[in-house]
């Protein structure tokens, strides 16, 4: 029988089949909602059915709720109606789980009066990633599961976790390697006459003390966050509470996230990443290449994280060095990458010994003849790139793409020395590449529709997300960051200390500041000491042998454990170096660090956006979050800035400007705006 148009209601013998099909992800919207309640209720009223299964068709179960109703008038059946609905059963109802249950799809699988799944399926509540709580009794049902300790830990990350894993804590009554709609349909005739017991009737056992102590282990992980310390008191206070008294508080927590800030934030990244996979001008339907080989030319710390990400995804690998000391050390620090991870239990040693196995070591430019895609992470130097495309470019197919990991190079220069510059494209990935998860697709002035559809099919495939963007020095991020390290090393110069700019960016939600950053990764990056004029503290510090933190100091001065403290050595080379300058230093406020070093970086967003090398602001956003540490929950740059108010933000450019100059000058595109009203994200 046909509810309505996403539900279908079927019988076996004295078990009803609840059918929802909803693509693509079966999301509770309004429709999916009423067709359930519509379904349950004609199946009550049947005599002859005895028990309820609740199904989805497709590729998954429930996979939430529908986000695009956040923000909107209720539409009845609620999600807590439903449930009330499905709860309240006097026939058992079984949750019959493939692909994904997560958020309200969980919630609803936990009225159920029991849940089997197939091996393959997961399990879930990421509302946090939302910046929410689970706002349909997740907080005060899953804790009666799984217990208070699993719950939280579940519901503050918001991973999912396996079947197998559910089933161990109780989550999953059965997991059936068989087909799911005769498991569950016989599951349900099993429990035909048993008494039906209540999730919600259960007990919430809570250790003395166990709330203070989760707060306090999860510190650094929560810092600055609202929603999981909404979590913890949902379920600290819910213990103590009558369960429908417990349940109102739940919504009143969930209210006050759903209207903040940091919600809007993250709501917007979510659906950012989403959008950036859309590339202006490219047709839906151009064909995209397959990619049965890769070649990675460069074994070092880039060029073998690179070979990771396809090795991880059974993509085989070329790796190509120029010695083979230099091939054997690339080679053994992948091997111990796999090894570590299998050590924390993510790999299992077959795992290790397979993804070892897609990728062949070899001396010989010439192996990489046969490749569908060659990508180059060699030193970042025009001349060398230049010379290596064009030896490529008698080596490679002529229908095989050949991509630049340049980070700020020309890319049209790179591809001019090429004969098929349309089959050249920029693969920017971020160290290490093997974990960064953003990837910046640069677009050349020739790249051909069909190259830059097969890397966005290639970044999915290999778990990036990927960001379309243009050809300019530094492309977006590290054009951006520039713009910030300019600022930050200005700072220093007039009177600030390297720690005082740090704690500023750390306390506005970067996970480091920029000079810490730069120890991380070893100031003499990119720096030469024939090269070297004195004419930055960094210079300095790399001619006194400072490398950062791998040379014991930098910035910082840093123990065998890499801890760091403030250097007194680096602070008497910034003074001197002010003084050589002729700087008087004078004291620097917090709020004139974070604002010049924020909006520099907003004002040369706004010139990126202008000049299209972005095709939205909301991909400047995404490169941010996933490429450079921008706190996801303040949104990304241009979603921070828009949430200030672009006149304000004009306002204190023209400040700055005044008292710094032209580094500081407006975007006319802020300008525009501005006075018209309106925000970055509409340009």
């Amino acid at each position: 029988m046909q509810i309505n148009e996403v539900t279908q209601l079927d019988r076996d013998g004295d078990v009803a089949i609840v059918t929802i099909d909803s693509p693509p992800v079966n999301a509770l919207s309004a429709a999916v909602r009423r067709g359930i309640a519509d379904a349950f209720r004609e199946a009550m009223d049947d005599a002859a059915v005895r028990a309820i299964v609740l199904m989805c068709a497709g590729r998954t179960f429930f996979a939430g709720a529908d986000i695009t109703e956040f923000g909107k008038p209720p539409v009845e059946p609620t999600l807590l109606q439903l449930q009330a609905i499905v709860e309240d059963s006097p026939k058992p109802v079984i949750a019959a789980i493939h692909g994904t249950a997560l958020g309200g799809g969980l919630e609803l699988a936990l009225v159920a009066h029991a849940r089997v799944a197939v091996p393959s399926a997961k399990l879930g509540l990421p509302e946090v990633k939302l910046g929410l709580l689970p706002g349909a009794g997740g907080t005060q049902r899953l804790p009666r599961v799984v217990g208070v300790a699993r719950a939280l830990d579940m519901m503050t990350i918001g991973d999912p976790i396996t079947a197998e894993a559910a089933a161990r804590i109780g989550l999953v009554d059965r997991v059936t390697e068989g087909d799911l709609k005769a498991a569950a349909v016989a599951f349900a005739r099993e429990m035909i006459g048993a008494p039906l017991a209540k999730i919600r009737d259960r007990p919430v056992a809570v250790e003395p003390g166990q709330f203070a102590a989760f707060r306090a282990t999860n510190a650094k992980r929560f810092r600055n966050l609202d929603a999981p310390e909404a979590i913890i008191r949902a379920v600290e206070e819910g213990a103590s509470l009558p369960f429908d008294e417990a349940l109102q508080n739940e919504r009143a927590l969930f209210r006050g996230l759903v209207s903040g800030p940091q919600s809007a934030a993250l709501r917007h990244v979510f659906f950012a990443e989403r959008q950036a996979a859309k590339v202006n001008g490219l047709a839906k339907d151009v064909a995209t290449r397959g990619i049965g080989r890769v070649g990675v030319i460069g074994a070092g710390t880039m060029g073998g994280g690179i070979a990771m990400n396809f090795a991880n995804a059974g993509i085989p690998v070329r790796l190509i060095e120029t010695s083979q000391e230099a091939l054997d050390r690339g080679l053994g620090i992948i091997r111990r990458n796999y090894e570590t991870s299998a050590r924390k239990g993510k790999l299992t040693a077959a795992d290790v010994e397979t993804r070892m196995g897609l990728i062949e070591g070899t001396l010989a430019l010439e192996d990489v003849a046969d490749c569908d895609l060659v990508i180059e992470a060699v030193f970042e130097q025009m001349a060398i790139k230049q010379d290596l495309f064009r030896r490529l470019d008698a080596i490679v197919r002529p229908d095989a793409i050949l991509a630049s990991n340049t980070s700020y190079l020309d890319l049209d220069a790179i591809a001019a020395v090429s004969s098929r510059p349309d089959r050249v494209i920029g693969l920017h990935f971020f160290s290490p590449a093997n974990v960064m998860r953003l990837l910046e697709i640069v677009r050349g002035a020739k790249t051909a529709d069909d190259v830059l559809a097969t890397a966005m099919a290639l970044g999915k495939t290999i778990g990036k997300v990927a960001v379309v963007v243009g050809n300019c020095h530094g492309f977006v991020g590290n054009r951006m960051l520039a713009k910030r390290h300019a600022q930050a090393e200005a700072l220093v110069n007039e009177g600030a200390l390297p720690w005082d700019v740090d704690r500023v960016i750390h306390d506005f939600g970067f996970g480091m500041g920029p000079f810490a950053m730069r120890d991380l990764v070893g100031l003499d990056v990119g720096w030469s000491r024939e090269a070297s004029s004195s004419s930055t503290v960094r210079e300095i510090l790399n001619e006194t042998g400072r490398h950062g933190q791998k040379s014991g100091g930098g910035y910082y001065d840093y123990d065998a454990q890499r801890n760091a403290t403030p250097s007194p050595v680096a602070e008497q080379i910034v003074r001197d170096f002010s003084a050589r300058q002729g700087i008087a230093r004078r004291v620097v406020s917090d709020g004139e660090i974070l604002d010049r070093c924020l909006l520099a970086m907003v004002n040369e967003g706004a010139k990126i956006l202008d000049e299209g090398i972005a095709q939205r602001a909301s991909d400047i956003d995404t490169v941010w979050i996933n490429g450079y540490g921008f706190p996801p929950y303040l949104g990304g740059p241009m979603f921070w800035a828009d949430a200030q108010g672009l006149p304000v933000i004009l306002e204190k450019l023209r400040a700055l400007e005044a008292a710094h100059g032209e580094a500081f000058t407006p975007s006319p595109l802020i300008e525009r705006l501005a006075a018209d009203g309106k925000g970055l994200a509409t340009a």
